[in-house]
Formats: C-alpha cells, structure tokens, sequence
C-alpha cells in the first residue's frame, strides 16, 4: 500500500492534491512551543483566521475532518465552526472530547484534563460504527442481554497523554496524540483502502495507524527534520 509524505506547508499544497476520504489534523496550539521553523507564537487574531482558513480548505478536501485543538481555543473555535456550518450547510459538525486521568496539575485552579475533539463531516459522508465496538459492561459481567458485537462507544474519549514515558513517546517533536485516538475516529470514518491526510504530520502517528489498519496515508510537514525522522523511521522518500 502506498503511502506519502510531503515536506510542505499544507496551505501552500493541500488544493494541489487529491480529495480523500478523511482528515486528522492536530494543528499547532499556539502556546509558545518549539516546532523549530515555526512561529508558534502568533498574535490570537492572525492564528484563529489561519486555523479558520485551515479547516475551511480541509472540509473541501475530505469528506469528513476531524480536528484536535488545545481548550484554550475552545470558544473562539466554536465560533469557527459554528460560521462554517452556517455558509456551508452541508457540512454536519459532532462535539467530541479526549479526557485523560494525568493532566497538567494547576496548584491555584482546576488542572486541564481535556482536549476537545470535533467532527465536520459532510452529509452525505459514511460511517463504519461497527469497526470501532468495544466490549459493553454487560459483556464484562456476564450479563446475558449483552449484545455479542459489543457496543459503539461514546464521544468520550478515554485516551492518556502521551508522555515521555510511553512507549509511544517520539522524543524529537513536542507534541504527540495518542494512537488509540487516532486509530478510532479513522475507523469510525473510513473502510481498508481510504486514503487519510494529515496536514501536521508531526511525529508521524496517523501514519503508524494507517499502517496498521491498512488504509492509505499522505503525510504533509513542513519541519524538514521532523520529515526525516518519518522517513528514517518507515523507510520513505520524502517529497
């Protein structure tokens, strides 16, 4: 299965390339982080109209998106959305959350245990809930109404923060979600041989995902060392 990755700003390329299936973009949060070659750091306004200009394109690129964001935009970001949804009405947007159990400890307030998740996918965008069962509470105890295929989980998503501990973990970038995530809205909005995109590629997880869930990948990222890394790491040629 072919898979690629392209050093670039996905701005600068994402109208050159193919529609596909599925999106799973994980921008920058803007919160002063070292990404190398990139201002992580702009002012509020410039950053939420390149994020807003951002997930107008995507929605055009894929049929269904999916975008994680830090929850200090949260607000801002709802706006966003609520804009496009409004100018595009055939685009349907779904809430989700990613909750994790060891978040950042805050001595003087509530410490930060989410990340918001949403889902814009067109209307007439498919999805495969079947591929993402778990098993239920009534499997685990036996209970005999228990459906056997499992049961379609919620828009929580229990997933931890990958940290420098985790086997996971690729210590060159800053920033990395957890695969488990990943694998699950992939499953939710593709079949074997869709094609997913991811615009940060970052460390490269959608591509590890992709890869083991047999669906196709194009990676784009614009930190040359970050796409040596990828290619070091899977054996590709870069772009």
């Amino acid at each position: 299965m072919t898979h690629r990755l392209i050093h670039d700003d996905c701005l600068k390329i994402i109208d050159k390339l193919p529609k596909v299936t599925c999106i799973f973009a994980d921008p920058p949060d803007n919160l002063g982080l070292c990404y190398g070659n990139y201002n992580d750091n702009m002012p509020s306004g410039r950053y939420l109209e390149w994020l807003s200009d951002c997930i107008a394109r995507f929605t055009f690129t894929a049929n269904i998106t999916w975008i994680s964001y830090n929850s200090k935009w949260m607000f801002e970001i709802g706006g966003i959305i609520n804009r496009l949804c409004n100018f595009k009405s055939y685009i349907k947007a779904k809430s989700c959350v990613q909750i994790f159990t060891f978040g950042q400890h805050n001595q003087n307030d509530l410490g930060n245990n989410h990340r918001p998740l949403m889902r814009l996918a067109h209307e007439d965008a498919v999805l495969y809930p079947d591929q993402i069962r778990v098993e239920s509470w009534r499997q685990k105890n036996g209970d005999k109404r228990a459906d056997p295929r499992g049961r379609v989980p919620g828009d929580v998503f229990n997933f931890p923060r990958v940290t420098g501990n985790s086997k996971q973990r690729r210590s060159w970038c800053p920033t990395q979600l957890h695969e488990g995530l990943i694998e699950r809205c992939i499953k939710l909005s593709t079949k074997e041989g869709d094609t997913v995109l991811d615009p940060f590629a970052g460390t490269g997880t959608t591509l590890r995902v992709c890869k083991r869930i047999k669906r196709r990948c194009i990676l784009i990222e614009s930190n040359r060392e970050y796409c040596k890394a990828i290619a070091r790491e899977h054996g590709m040629e870069i772009e």
